[in-house]
């Protein structure tokens, strides 16, 4: 059986100017702007779609794989 691979954003909160751009575009709200400080991902709703990495003009979100 094939262990499957699930993708995750993550964010450099030492790095994250909160600007809530990411939030924005999450098709699942599985990001939220914390306290007006970073951005913090919510890894059960997360599915690593990518659209918050493209969108972030800080360039602080990656996409990494996680396994199960």
């Amino acid at each position: 059986m094939a262990v499957r691979i699930k993708r995750r954003a993550v964010v450099d909160g030492s790095a994250c100017v909160a600007c809530g751009c990411c939030a924005k575009v999450c098709p699942l709200s599985a990001i939220q702007v914390r306290h007006g400080i970073r951005a913090v991902v919510n890894g059960d709703k997360c599915v690593g779609c990518g659209k918050c990495a493209g969108e972030c003009p800080a360039s602080v979100i990656s996409i990494e794989e996680v396994r199960p």
